[in-house]
């Protein structure tokens, strides 16, 4: 890491990877940092007022490129991380209605004051567009089941407004054999998917992202589940590739350059990691780097 870094950290959350960042950085170096989560945002403000190395704003990740672009700064930054899915404080606030436990509005927006609730969506949603909401983003193999069931309970009237009962509705939807986990964890996973936008939102600023980093600059991502990790692994595979080259072509032309090296292997957490924070046993994190 350079001292006198440009770094990036795409998603603040309550302020862990930015504080390491802005530790290792010198007086010259500098730490932008976005969220969608205004409560993220006030929390950034309040971390960094006295640090003017460092910047917070309201914005999701997907706005970097752009804003990279306007600040004249394309292809200066040196490191980009983006720690992807919701947050751990977002869980535990049961009034942000993220959490199958803890019983709250069904919501589920990453920013409050924008877009619908999942209540307001589920209350309009086709069938279809439910069910394909649940096979797609949640991989739910019940998706049909559970539809039927939300369905059922909107003609009826009785549509959950809060996510306990949201919650028991999908647990009776579902077949009686289930894991450990709660029926409901891939069904409250699809809706919050979809209603943030969550995987457009990976694809924008994957598709900006080379023309931000700097020569040998990283990209970091941390994901959770494998719909974000397969889009971030077949990313870094093919902008790490030579494309396909005309016979006897004694070296690939720019525009079939790799623009990425993979860096290492991915990386989950250990056992004491697990034990310190459940939450990291699905994540994986991935690390590419800007070739010149």
């Amino acid at each position: 890491m350079k001292t006198d870094g440009l770094y990036m950290d795409g998603t603040y959350g309550r302020g862990g990877h930015a504080d390491a960042i802005a530790s290792r950085l010198g007086p010259q170096g500098r730490l932008w940092a976005t969220d969608r989560d205004p409560d993220a945002v006030a929390d950034g403000h309040e971390r960094f007022r006295h640090d003017p190395r460092c910047a917070v704003s309201q914005a999701g990740f997907e706005e970097l490129p752009a804003r990279v672009q306007g600040a004249g700064l394309s292809g200066r930054v040196d490191g980009l991380l983006l720690d992807l899915g919701v947050s751990s404080p977002q869980l535990d606030d049961a009034e942000r209605g993220f959490s199958i436990r803890r019983d709250g509005p069904l919501d589920m927006r990453m920013d409050p004051g924008q877009g619908e609730s999942a209540y307001a969506w589920l209350c309009r949603a086709p069938a279809g567009e439910i069910r394909r909401v649940l096979h797609t983003y949640g991989e739910e193999r019940h998706a049909r089941r559970v539809t039927n069931a939300i369905i059922a309970a909107r003609d009826a009237g009785e549509l959950p407004r809060r996510t306990g009962e949201f919650a028991a509705l999908v647990r009776e939807a579902m077949p009686a054999e289930q894991g450990p986990r709660h029926p409901a964890t891939r069904v409250f996973q699809a809706i919050r998917i979809h209603i943030n936008g969550e995987l457009a939102a990976l694809d924008r600023l994957l598709a900006g992202v080379c023309g931000v980093l700097a020569p040998g600059g990283r990209l970091v991502v941390i994901s959770f589940h494998s719909l974000e990790d397969r889009r971030v692994k077949r990313f870094m595979r093919d902008h790490s590739r030579i494309g396909d080259l005309p016979p006897g072509a004694p070296e690939p032309p720019p525009e079939k350059r790799p623009s990425l090296r993979v860096v290492g292997k991915p990386i989950r957490a250990d056992d004491n990691e697990v034990a310190a924070n459940p939450r990291a046993r699905s994540a994986v994190m991935r690390v590419a780097e800007r070739l010149s």
